[in-house]
């Protein structure tokens, strides 16, 4: 598996809270070993959301790396924000939210949340991308 080319997703959580999440939706590098690499490095230091990890932190922190399919085109009926995560597009502007993410119960959520990540106003069209992960969290068996 690691081997192989692959995007993903690393996301960092302080007990429980998200404490840095950064992805890619298609391979950066020339195998999923160093993607996970370079995500890992690039949440804990780069994330723009919050503050560098510091050596403190590490012992509270858990980590999950999400696996992406390839992204497929969609409407919002072929939405499952527990099954699919979304891409949204206007432009050179972009969302993504990753599936089966807690509280995000519903398609109109999971793609209001897109939306604003991407700054895509009310209204405005855009196009709908949808993608499956296999999730790895510390301790647990994957899961697709």
């Amino acid at each position: 598996l690691y081997a192989s080319r692959a995007a993903c997703f690393v996301s960092l959580k302080k007990h429980g809270e998200l404490r840095g999440c950064i992805g890619t939706l298609t391979p950066a590098e020339a195998d999923l070993g160093a993607e996970i690499a370079r995500n890992a490095h690039s949440a804990a230091f780069h994330d723009p959301r919050f503050p560098r990890v510091r050596s403190d932190e590490l012992a509270e922190l858990t980590v999950s790396v999400d696996v992406l399919s390839s992204a497929e085109p969609c409407d919002r009926s072929a939405l499952d924000p527990s099954r699919y995560g979304v891409i949204v597009s206007s432009g050179s502007r972009r969302g993504v939210l990753l599936p089966d993410l807690a509280g995000v119960d519903s398609i109109a959520l999971q793609l209001d949340i897109a939306l604003q990540k991407a700054g895509i106003a009310p209204g405005e069209p855009y196009e709908t991308k949808r993608f499956t992960v296999e999730r790895y969290r510390e301790g647990e068996a994957p899961r697709a």
